[in-house]
């Protein structure tokens, strides 16, 4: 049988007694898995249940009741009405098409959907957002020319069809692609999208005045040739692997030129239509309050027919993910709660008390990990600290970030803390598959930490406990965003460190503040004042150079570029420069896997950010709620418009 990672990812949940047969059935259909296959999952699973006794029968995740407590696959096919009690029941029903005829054939009628995410939006312009949560309000408004399928595939949605070599629309050379446009798409005040739009949008980005950050999804355009009214052609610096990154996905989102024209630049923030977006997608703005709640309405005239079913949408946003998965879970006060960042515990206790939703885990793209800070936090240069040119004291040192790496229990932290959330891994890069490198392993190992650190000449000289390395004490400060999942792993991590003779010292950030990129904030992750810090990142295009760009010498962030590089941790190496430099241009696919899985390596070996979980998305839905195809690469809120009430 040739079962796919995320298959096998099923059947590790069911045999690990995370989950139970009947919640094997529901996410099957959930993605659209054949028949044929579902049985097959099931037939495996029963064979390692009989040779295997590790799965206690008294252990609530393997009874056949309602408690879904998570689903590691992919809702590919927007399916998740629940399967018969019986959990036996025979799976030549997948209910892929009894999903697609209980689809409403008109729009509107739907109510209202109620959303709830725990970070609220401050901008809707996906160009200017500060975070997820602003990208994920901007793809209920704005669309791409395409996105990201869940296996890589392009999925068109303002183009007629994917470019391809074969129909002559992209360049076998990589220096050019030619997109074709819907003829039949206006902007929610009625004017027409044209490829004015798209070329503007990259004007708009690429200035660099406007301090976009989707900046680096353009830089490899040279020039958008206007072909006529509904074509463009993207003529490329270099050959460019990467063409189908620009104008798809949740970075790729158009804007409406006849509205931003005269907001390029240094006016760009002060755009009305940032937090009055007029865009193209299935739903508009009525009313947006900052940090608060958005209110949309249905798009009378959007132009997939029949579409969406939804009157309106709120999307409310503050609390905290605990009380959102629980409105959802227990009170049925909410349809959709994101990023539920909740201990495995807590949400087993949650699915006991209510049955209103359940718990959705799907394949994400990022990994939680440990940034490690090359320069020094606690020495100031023209008013800054950790600027590139003073090196960290202790932690430039490989012997000390490699005892630091074996002093973290992974499969503790991914176990206990992230439950269906996530899973153990030595890559930084998880996504796509063919970057990870299978030959990264990694181990916990507290006393060949400690001899590392005592090879390194790391000692505690005056017997309090703590390490000095050549005369500077080993005391670090640890720093992460507000979140009751990582303060419970810095906990784990400090306990563990602190035993073998550093001090570390904890310190939470309210989120908003975290990830801001307000240069005047020294709290931001940019800014970096601390020793090291964790927060989660990963790719958001299957082709993610712009993500290794985060390890290039060139992106260093520093106070001469207000922090805005993506290199956080001021790592320096020509040797990873060498590489990065060439995936710009790899276009064959045997050296574009070589190259990042070399990128893997040298991060992962040199420990320049040290990876704790691969994590996957984890939201909470009403049970009666259908249409969602959520997966790695794309927002939650990407098909907002297939969106209906069962």
């Amino acid at each position: 049988m040739n079962l796919s990672d995320s298959q096998k990812l099923l059947i590790e949940d069911v045999l690990a007694g995370r989950i139970s047969r009947r919640s094997l059935l529901k996410r099957a259909a959930v993605l659209g898995v054949s028949a044929p296959v579902i049985a097959s999952l099931l037939a495996a699973c029963e064979e390692d249940d009989d040779d295997d006794d590790v799965v206690d029968d008294d252990d609530p995740a393997v009874e056949p009741d309602d408690d879904e407590d998570e689903p590691v696959e992919e809702p590919d096919d927007d399916e998740e009405e629940p399967v018969d009690d019986d959990e036996e029941e025979p799976v030549d029903e997948p209910d892929d098409d009894e999903e697609e005829d209980e689809a409403p054939s008109e729009a509107g009628g739907g109510g209202r959907l109620d959303l709830l995410w725990w970070q609220a939006v401050d901008i809707i312009n996906p160009h200017l957002a500060q975070g997820t949560k602003d990208f994920d309000a901007s793809n209920v408004v704005y669309e791409a020319l395409a996105y990201v399928g869940d296996d890589g595939e392009l999925i068109p949605r303002l183009a007629t069809e994917i470019p391809s070599v074969e129909a002559g629309t992209v360049d076998e050379d990589g220096m050019w692609v030619e997109w074709t446009l819907r003829d039949d798409v206006y902007w929610h005040d009625g004017e027409q999208f044209t490829a004015e739009d798209v070329r503007f949008t990259w004007e708009f980005v690429s200035e660099e005045a406007t301090t976009a950050t989707t900046i680096d999804t353009y830089t490899a355009i040279e020039d958008i040739e206007v072909v006529d009214d509904f074509t463009v052609r993207l003529n490329f610096t270099e050959q460019t692997p990467g063409w189908f990154v620009p104008f798809v996905g949740g970075t790729g989102l158009i804007l409406p030129e006849h509205l931003f024209r005269d907001y390029v630049g240094a006016e760009a923030r002060n755009a009305p239509y940032n937090m009055e977006p007029i865009g193209t997608g299935p739903y508009m703005v009525s009313e947006f309050r900052p940090a608060d709640t958005v209110f949309f309405e249905m798009n009378p005239n959007y132009w997939d027919a029949g579409k969406p079913y939804f009157d309106t949408v709120e999307m409310i946003g503050g609390g905290d993910a605990t009380s959102a998965a629980r409105a959802v879970i227990v009170t049925g006060e909410a349809d959709w709660a994101w990023n539920i960042q909740v201990e495995a515990d807590i949400l087993d206790a949650l699915e006991e008390q209510g049955d209103e939703g359940f718990v959705l885990a799907f394949p994400g793209t990022s990994a939680e990990r440990i940034m490690v800070n090359f320069a020094d936090p606690w020495t100031e240069t023209d008013g800054a600290r950790a600027e590139p040119a003073t090196p960290h004291p202790f932690l430039v040192d490989h012997a000390i970030r490699n005892a630091i790496g074996l002093s973290i229990q992974r499969d503790v932290v991914a176990d206990e803390l992230y439950g269906p959330g996530g899973v153990a891994t030595a890559n930084n890069l998880n996504q796509p598959e063919w970057a990870v490198n299978q030959d990264l392993t990694w181990e916990f190992d507290l006393d060949a930490a400690a001899a590392l650190l005592d090879e390194a000449g790391a000692e505690d000289t005056d017997g309090d406990g703590v390490r000095e390395y050549e005369g500077t004490p080993m005391y670090m400060l640890y720093q992460t965003s507000i979140n009751s999942i990582r303060q419970s792993n810095q906990e784990i991590v400090k306990d563990d460190l602190d035993s073998i003779g550093f001090d570390v010292e904890l310190k939470a950030v309210d989120a908003a503040v975290f990830f801001s990129s307000d240069a005047g904030n020294p709290d931001t992750y940019g800014h970096f004042y601390a020793d090291i810090q964790m927060y989660t990142n990963g790719p958001s295009t299957p082709y993610p150079m712009n993500w290794a760009q985060r390890f290039a010498s060139w992106e260093i962030a520093e106070q001469a570029n207000a922090w805005s590089g993506t290199n956080i941790t001021r790592y320096d190496n020509p040797e990873m420069d060498e590489v990065i430099e060439a995936m710009a241009t790899a276009m064959d696919p045997d050296e574009q896997e070589e190259l990042f899985q070399e990128m893997n390596r040298i991060a992962t070996e040199d420990f320049v950010e040290i990876p704790i979980v691969y994590r996957t998305g984890v939201a909470t839905v009403s049970n009666d709620l259908a249409g969602y195809k959520s997966g790695p690469w794309r927002s939650d809120l990407w098909d907002i418009g297939d969106w209906y009430r069962e």
